[in-house]
């Protein structure tokens, strides 16, 4: 039977296989400087439309490769009463990117000699050109798709989660006992599409944790 991990920090030598996601989990975010870009280039609430709990129907279909960036700019410029560039809405957007701990990377390194690991990510093809920018710069690697068995990006599958298939299709593609695998996530609702194939999962409290206290 699944086990969802709430107040008790797992301890990732427990499982054959981990599956973590990469927004909050391997890269700091902030939805708030993207708010407040927004914010600032529209001249209205931006969490209106954005926020981590729900997403509306444009950001679903960028995530899902539904979508090319220049549709998806557009579709905010026509939003808008005002003329905003093609690059304020890219900057704007990739505001929530912050930075990826040096210990995070270590720490990956080390599991993966040692352990299945996997990169499962709702992202799109913006954010992924800014965070493999990010990689290069502050560890000299060409994205991270290196420190895993296999990396899962939402746009890329045409799936996201918290949907059961995404989930479901990375499990049968490598494989994996779901018994035996934890899944790592900062979002519950993506903890909730996890338990339903079985995956033990772990939703992970950013503001007080990191996978650093999971060894």
């Amino acid at each position: 039977m699944s086990t969802i991990h709430s107040n008790k920090i797992p301890k990732l030598d427990n499982y054959e296989a981990i599956i973590f996601d990469l927004g909050g989990v391997i890269i700091n975010l902030s939805y708030k400087k993207t708010e407040e870009a927004f914010k600032n280039l529209f001249g209205t609430d931006f969490s209106e439309i954005y926020s981590k709990q729900s997403q509306s129907d444009v950001f679903n279909k960028l995530e899902t490769g539904h979508i090319s960036e220049k549709q998806f700019v557009e579709t905010l410029q026509n939003a808008s009463s005002k003329t905003i560039s093609h690059q304020e809405i890219i900057s704007a957007w990739n505001a929530i990117l912050l930075d990826i701990p040096k210990e995070r990377i270590e720490l990956l390194k080390k599991i993966g000699k040692q352990k299945r690991i996997f990169l499962l990510s709702n992202t799109n093809q913006i954010h992924k050109t800014a965070f493999d920018k990010i990689t290069l710069e502050s560890h000299q690697m060409n994205g991270l798709e290196s420190l895993f068995e296999n990396a899962y990006f939402s746009h890329l599958v045409g799936m996201r989660k918290p949907n059961k298939e995404i989930f479901d299709f990375v499990i049968q593609e490598n494989k994996l006992n779901p018994q035996k695998t934890l899944f790592i996530d900062d979002s519950p609702q993506h903890i909730e599409g996890a338990l339903l194939t079985g995956l033990n999962a772990f939703h992970l409290e950013v503001s007080t944790h990191s996978i650093l206290d999971m060894v």
